[in-house]
Parts: structure tokens; sequence; C-alpha cells
């Protein structure tokens, strides 16, 4: 088989192809500033969600293996943590820590794993998916808070109480448009109704646009990421959520007896590049937004290389997701 035909090319080569053309659209102008939250918006809030609820409206609940969650997260949890201690107790250690365990599942997790293994693949990618936003992003939140209290606390103010502000980050990780489609999929699944022609055509349609849309847009972010003087902390960052982080996956799943596709798409989401939301954070905290931003390029870039090595051991070391 020559290169141009090996499974690994033809999956990872369209992905970066749409990036690099994303890329290019970013760095001449060809898609402004002004209209990149417009297109973010179009995918968050009407492609993916279109995608997720007719993926998941199929997937019956006795068919849906939770083993991967059981595997994944903890040691996401474990790494984050990690990183924290070591870093010490403040805003920029915790985003540093979430740039370092968030996986881009989204926007180009699901793609890539659609192409590369299969419709059965998104069954464990969107398992994965329906609660990695809803417990990384309930975390780090809480985490957050609690360093905010303690430098308000340092200045003499008050601050609201921990369960407040718990449950603000509930219920905003819930009603959000990657948890709640995947939720209400499910639930549909659960009556053994099969979607109507005329709603599951459009749905069909709006979650096949969802692919090339989204990893075009990392490109044009990738466009506009500084990346000077932040390259060794971001080198770092990008090791351990590219490299680190799918290791420690691969064997916290593997001691719990996951094999086959499930296996492999789990180490493939854990070697996925620092996902957009860890800006966000560092955005709404005031800390570390050019570091995360240079770790979201350079872990990006990175995945060229990374994703090829630990895809090519996946298919070596796990035959059976062939």
């Amino acid at each position: 088989m020559n290169l141009a035909q090996h499974p690994l090319f033809v999956s990872l080569t369209p992905v970066f192809l749409l990036i690099a053309l994303g890329y290019l659209a970013g760095r001449r102008g060809w898609i402004r500033d002004t209209a990149v939250k417009d297109l973010s918006n179009l995918v968050f809030l009407i492609l993916i969600p279109a995608l997720l609820f007719r993926t998941m409206a199929s997937v019956h609940l006795e068919e849906l293996d939770l083993r991967p969650v059981l595997a994944y997260f903890p040691v996401v949890l474990l790494v984050f943590f990690t990183v924290v201690a070591w870093r010490g107790f403040s805003r920029e250690s915790v985003v540093v820590a979430m740039a370092g365990v968030f996986s881009n599942m989204v926007m180009i997790g699901i793609t890539l794993a659609e192409l590369a293994y299969g419709k059965p693949a998104l069954v464990t990618m969107l398992t994965l998916v329906s609660v990695h936003a809803f417990i990384l992003l309930s975390v780090g939140s809480v985490v957050l808070e609690l360093v905010v209290a303690r430098e308000a606390r340092e200045r003499g103010e008050t601050t609201p109480p921990l369960w407040a502000t718990l449950g603000s980050v509930i219920k905003g990780t819930v009603i959000h448009p990657i948890p709640l489609p995947i939720l209400c999929g499910l639930l549909y699944a659960q009556t053994g109704w099969a979607l109507p022609v005329v709603v599951d055509k459009p749905l069909q349609l709006l979650g096949s646009a969802f692919g090339p849309i989204a990893l075009v847009l990392v490109g044009v972010s990738l466009a506009r990421t500084p990346l000077a003087g932040h390259w060794r902390p971001a080198l770092g960052v990008s090791l351990v959520k590219n490299l680190l982080l799918p290791l420690l996956v691969g064997l916290s799943a593997w001691g719990l007896g996951i094999t086959g596709l499930p296996l492999t798409v789990m180490v493939v989401a854990a070697a996925l590049p620092v996902g957009a939301n860890v800006f966000l954070f560092a955005q709404r905290y005031d800390t570390a937004q050019a570091l995360t931003t240079a770790s979201m390029g350079l872990s990006t870039v990175l995945a060229l290389f990374t994703l090829s090595v630990v895809m090519t051991a996946m298919a070596w070391l796990n035959p059976l997701a062939g």
C-alpha cells in the first residue's frame, strides 16, 4: 500500500488541509475578525447540536459503554491537579493546567474520529464529549473561583458562598450547545422512535457541514495566534497535552480492560490539541491569555506530527481497532 492510500494519511490529510486553508484565509484577510464570531456561533449553536442530536438519537443506553469515561477523566483530573500543585495555587497555574488536559474534541476530534475510524468511533468520542466540557469546565470554574475568593479575602473583600458559584457553573455547563443535544438525543433514542425523514435529512445536512467549517475556523484562529515570547512554556504545555496525556489515558484504559476501537478513540481524543474553551477561561479571569493562545497554536501545529505518531502507534499496538 502506497502512502497516498494509507488509512492514516487518508484520514489526517483532509483535517490538516482544511486547517491550512483556514490559516491561509485568516492570514490573507478573507475571513475578517468580525466574521469569526458569527461563524463560531453557526458552528456551536446550529451545526454541532444537529450532529450531536442526530448521532445520539440512535444510541440506546444499554449499548452505551461508560468505561471510557471512568478511565479517561480520573487521569485528566490527576494531571490537572498535579500541574496546579506544582505551579502553585494561582489563576495562571489553573489556566495552564486546563490547557494541558482540555482537548479540542469538538472542532477536530469528532471529524477526525469519523474520518479515521468510521461512524462507530463516534459513539465513544461523543460519550467523552458529552461529559468532557461538563466535568472540566465545572472543576476549572470552581478552582478558579476558589483562587479569586482567596485573593478577595486577602484584600479584605466579601465573596459569594461556594455553593452559589457551584450551582451557577453546573447550570451553565448543562444548558450548553454540546451536552444538551447529546442528552436530548439519548432521551429520544430511548423512545424507540426513528427520526422522521423531514427532520432527519436537514439534521444530516447540517451535521455534514460541521466538520469542514469547524476545521477552517481552527485555521483562522491559528493565523491570529501570537507565539513570540512564549515558545518555551507553550512547548511544555503542548508536550503534556499531545503526548503525556494520551500515554496516561492509554495505560488507564488498558488497566480497565478496554481494547479495540474504544481504546484507540480514547487515546486519540487525549492526543488532540488544546481546545478553545481554555482561552475563554484565560480571558474571563484575565490571566495567561498570551500563553494560552500560544499553547493552543503550538499544540495544533505539533498535532500534525504527534497525532500521526499516536495514531500509528495505536494501529500497531491495538490492531483490533481496525
